[in-house]
């Protein structure tokens, strides 16, 4: 333990003046996060007061942090002599089942605060603590006869492709009781999701193309299983794209959408698999002239923040652990938390503005921009050469055509003068001896004799190049 407080309070640090039940919140807190200390005696300012303390009175304090919290806490207690003052310290770790309660009410550490979790919140922190999730629960309200035997066959056979798994004597069933999408031969909200024969009450999702914030031009609602939600969000995205199409001077030009369908299909997929179903909003998509929005209930998971998202400085978990384990083992999915830096990675490359992405109400929001980044710069550099290549041969084939008169009037009149050449093609003087010139270092022509009585000896008749 330092001898020395820390310069302020943090994630892992809390001053107190006194020790009352704020002190245990706090406590309760960080070992609901990652763990901490709160120094006893000490102001919000950092200046240190010290605190009187007696025999019992540390003792008494841990009984009443033991009888106040449920898992019960036990800090470790150091007193340090600071400014000839008494502070003492209570310290604990992240707690290894979650969530800790004070009398009932349960707060985690976020930033140099407490925050009381939800009900979602707790039921995320306690299936955490067992490694599972809301997908892996038994569905009370659905049963195999509302799963799609065709949509699990084909499941099986995929991940069986994939994974080279060879159970020929398991069924498919089996297999998916096996995997944790059936348990106790009752169906899980997970299997629900991803094989629901027909209508699925809890997928929702509302995608829309907008002329105006306020007018909407073309709609679908969706309420598939999950798989089947993916090709078809995309499916009504692609068809509301404009194509510009690229001249590439092979047989086949080149299509390019105003926004990269790579990009579409990596936030999609995100939201499916990401999205909170506990939550009754819908999954909603909205296509603009200059913009997708997709927001998707639940907020970022597990803490993490924008600014992790962006930075990839973070360790990826799922709300959904079936869900994502199915869309990984099919192949949708290939690699688990760099969903964010590759739609980034995939905008950049394809040359437009670089996507936002905030939390938003209680769920998280993308959007798509199509706007070109330095796409001015790229007109005017392709104008630039385009002229310049065509004033260089423009100039290569005026060049040609008149070399090539002075070589035939020559072929005609081997006795032929300059002044005479210059007469019948329109060139000054100095042309005609650079026309002469360029003929006879090409091995065209040679003269034979002297400037006068002398003529032209044409030594080949094929023009050079």
């Amino acid at each position: 333990m330092p001898k020395s407080i820390p310069e302020k309070e943090s994630q892992t640090v809390e001053f107190k003046s006194s020790f009352n039940e704020n002190v245990i919140e706090t406590l309760v807190a960080f070992s609901n996060a990652k763990g901490g200390t709160v120094y006893v005696g000490v102001s919000d300012k950092k200046k240190v007061q010290g605190i009187a303390i007696g025999k019992e009175t540390i003792q008494t304090w841990i009984n009443e942090i033991k009888n106040k919290t449920s898992p019960q806490i036990i800090p470790d207690v150091e007193v340090l002599m600071l400014k000839d003052k008494s502070v003492v310290t209570l310290s604990c770790p992240e707690y290894p089942i979650k969530p800790v309660s004070l009398r009932g009410r349960y707060y985690k550490r976020a930033g140099n605060s407490n925050h009381m979790l939800s009900i979602d919140e707790i039921a995320n922190e306690y299936l955490k603590t067992i490694n599972s999730s809301w997908d892996f629960y038994i569905d009370p309200d659905h049963s195999e006869k509302d799963l799609s035997k065709d949509k699990i066959a084909k499941f099986v056979n995929i991940i069986k492709k994939n994974s080279g798994i060879k159970q020929a004597k398991l069924s498919d069933i089996q297999i998916l009781n096996k995997m944790g999408f059936l348990r106790n031969k009752k169906i899980t909200f997970g299997a629900y999701l991803l094989f629901v024969n027909d209508y699925c009450l809890i997928s929702d999702v509302q995608v829309g193309r907008f002329k105006s914030d306020i007018t909407i031009i073309d709609s679908i609602s969706l309420n598939s299983d999950l798989f089947q939600e993916v090709d078809n969000i995309i499916a009504f995205i692609k068809k509301h794209l404009k194509i510009e199409l690229i001249i590439t001077g092979e047989p086949r030009h080149t299509e390019r959408f105003d926004y990269p369908l790579d990009a579409i299909r990596e936030i999609v997929i995100n939201m499916v698999v990401h999205r909170d179903y506990r939550d009754s909003s819908a999954s909603i998509i909205k296509i603009f002239d200059n913009r997708i929005e997709f927001y998707n209930p639940g907020r970022l998971y597990d803490g993490i923040t924008v600014k992790d998202l962006l930075s990839g400085n973070y360790i990826s978990k799922s709300r959904n652990k079936l869900i994502a384990k199915a869309f990984k083992e099919t192949g949708i999915i290939e690699r688990y938390g760099s969903g964010i830096i590759r739609i980034l990675k995939i905008c950049k490359e394809y040359g437009i503005k670089e996507p936002e992405f905030k939390e938003l109400s209680n769920g998280f929001q993308v959007t798509l921009y199509n706007e070109e980044v330095g796409k001015e710069d790229i007109i005017t550099k392709t104008v630039e050469e385009t002229v310049e290549k065509t004033v260089e041969e423009t100039v290569e084939k005026t060049v040609e055509k008149t070399v090539e008169k002075v070589l035939n009037i020559i072929l005609n009149d081997p006795q032929i003068t300059q002044a005479r050449l210059a007469e019948m093609t329109g060139l000054t003087r100095r042309g005609i001896e650079w026309n002469l010139s360029k003929l006879k270092d090409n091995g065209i022509i040679e003269r034979v004799g002297a400037n006068r009585g002398g003529h032209w000896k044409v030594i080949s008749r094929k023009y050079f190049k």
